[in-house]
């Protein structure tokens, strides 16, 4: 008789017993926060070399090495379109690969750290020669970031990896989102403040005295014994620490995080090619609509990253000073991350997009109209970077709804949120490709002087174009198409209920297999 009531249904056993296997079974799969610290931390190699590129590798092409703006504008085309391609692409290989006694995500996080920190530290060394500098630039930031792309895709993959509580999922992503804001911060800080120390002097353009205090004061023109190669001994300075977090995160990384092969489930389906996967997501038309509407947003904001030191440099004067120009922006992005998280709870996320994203255009309009005030300036460009913050929030906040309204229009399809999440990423990084060498070209057409003290008036047009005009234009082409985005916050919550009903009926059924089983 004992062994029968051992071997019978779970559920005639008293309250008390089910209520401690439940307890357990939570703890089983609860994360430590040292663990959520580990993880989160993997993600800040990624934003803090991103920072560092987008508002610094233009003008270090340009002004450092002194390349043609024509070959900077290839450089920067090519890195990205390759950056856009390879996300993708490594998403398929990483869902091909076996598993391993450490896991399958981080062993590609392991041995592609040691290629991406060679490549990324090569990026900010100046050659000592002259015909092979577009060569070597472009070997080097595609290496970068095919390493990089091997190391933040399967580390995004991670996630569902951790744990089989959503719970728990949720709270690891918020540890990882705000170690991601802060990465941005310390990328822009490092770079900036230790390129900002060395700023070589300015190339006089013939014909033009600068020597007169009030054109010298203007023009920020260094008095120092600095000279190019300590500027480029700095860069290579500000890469070198960037490299050594970089690593460091990426022992944390896999020291502290274990995957567990437990949850991985067999595919249902078989892999999906290039061309399958662009059809399924893009035939999803709240997905077409929510990547076209924040791909013109993301390129507004990537013109402004892009162009900004330039234009602080030459057409405000500010040349010595703006690292902390960008390094404001970024601070008031990391202070508003907060308050955007509470606007779209309590307002809904529709109306965060029109708020957050409207309220940039008249500092940008401002920051054109200005005259060289540099109080003025910290002034609107702190402004600024309330919207900077929602626009690094509002996507990946509203990416999960859209997969949410998939899912409950094709129940038997699943395991595609990598496929939703990596063509976002690859339209994305493909456009700022485009975006960044054509700004860079139209620099070359105005008449560029490369680290020249200043600048033809048409490059001062230009540079004013291209973080205000456009940018303006770009953003109201994004709101536009969200007025055709139907997931709105009734249908939102209407959508969390139906899954949720969807993801219950799903347990129970597996619950009620379960204890036939056990009874057998």
């Amino acid at each position: 008789q004992e062994v029968h009531v051992t071997q019978s249904n779970p559920s005639s056993l008293c309250p008390c017993v089910c209520s401690c296997v439940s307890s357990q079974r939570d703890q089983k799969h609860r994360l430590s926060v040292c663990s959520k610290l580990c993880f989160a931390i993997g993600g800040a190699p990624y934003q803090i070399t991103g920072s560092a590129l987008g508002f610094f590798l233009q003008i270090y092409l340009l002004d450092v090495a002194q390349l043609d703006p024509f070959y900077a504008s290839i450089i920067l085309f090519v890195g990205r379109a390759w950056d856009a391609v390879t996300d993708p692409t490594v998403g398929f290989l990483v869902s091909r690969s076996p598993w391993t006694r450490y896991g399958r995500m981080l062993p590609w996080i392991v041995f592609s750290t040691p290629l991406a920190v060679l490549s990324y530290f090569l990026i900010w060394f100046v050659p000592p020669i002259e015909q092979g500098k577009v060569i070597w630039y472009l070997i080097f930031y595609c290496l970068f970031q095919t390493m990089q792309t091997c190391f933040h895709v399967p580390y995004s993959a991670l996630t569902m990896f951790l744990s089989s509580d959503q719970k728990e999922r949720d709270s690891a992503t918020a540890y990882r989102m705000t170690v991601e804001v802060l990465g941005t911060l310390i990328g822009t800080a490092i770079q900036g403040q230790i390129v900002g120390g060395a700023i070589a002097p300015c190339i006089s353009p013939p014909g033009m005295n600068v020597t007169e205090p009030s054109l010298t004061d203007l023009l920020n023109v260094s008095t120092s014994h600095v000279t190019l190669d300590h500027t480029k001994n700095a860069y290579m300075t500000a890469s070198g620490v960037i490299c050594g977090i970089y690593i460091l995160c990426a022992i944390i990384l896999f020291s502290g995080v274990k995957e567990r092969r437990e949850l991985v489930r067999p595919k249902s389906e078989p892999p999906m090619s290039f061309i399958q996967g662009l059809r399924l997501v893009m035939g999803h038309g709240p997905y077409a609509k929510l990547v076209m509407g924040f791909l013109f947003t993301s390129l507004a904001f990537m013109l402004l990253e892009g162009n900004f030191a330039l234009f602080c440099s030459y057409t405000l004067g500010f040349r010595n000073n703006f690292q902390n120009i960008l390094l404001v922006i970024m601070i008031s992005a990391t202070l508003m991350i907060p308050f955007w998280q509470w606007f779209l709870t309590k307002f809904g996320k529709k109306t965060a997009v029109y708020i957050g994203t409207t309220s940039v255009i008249p500092f940008m309009i401002l920051l054109v109209c200005l005259e060289s005030n540099l109080i003025m300036t910290f002034v609107v460009t702190f402004a600024a970077g309330v919207s900077v913050a929602a626009a690094f929030l509002l996507p990946w906040s509203m990416l999960p709804d859209v997969i949410d309204d998939f899912q409950l229009k094709n129940p038997g399809s699943r395991g595609h949120e990598a496929i939703f999440y990596s063509f976002y990423v690859f339209f994305t990084k493909f456009a700022s490709g485009v975006s960044l060498g054509i700004s860079t070209l139209s620099l070359n057409f105005a008449g560029y002087v490369t680290n020249g003290c200043s600048q033809p008036d048409a490059v001062h047009l230009t540079l004013r174009m291209l973080v205000s005009a456009a940018p303006i234009v770009l953003i109201l082409l994004g709101l536009i198409i969200f007025i055709v985005y139907p997931i709105n916050e009734v249908v939102r919550l209407n959508n969390r209920k139906e899954l949720q009903k969807l993801r219950d009926s799903e347990q129970d059924s597996e619950t009620d297999s379960s204890d036939s089983g056990n009874v057998v």
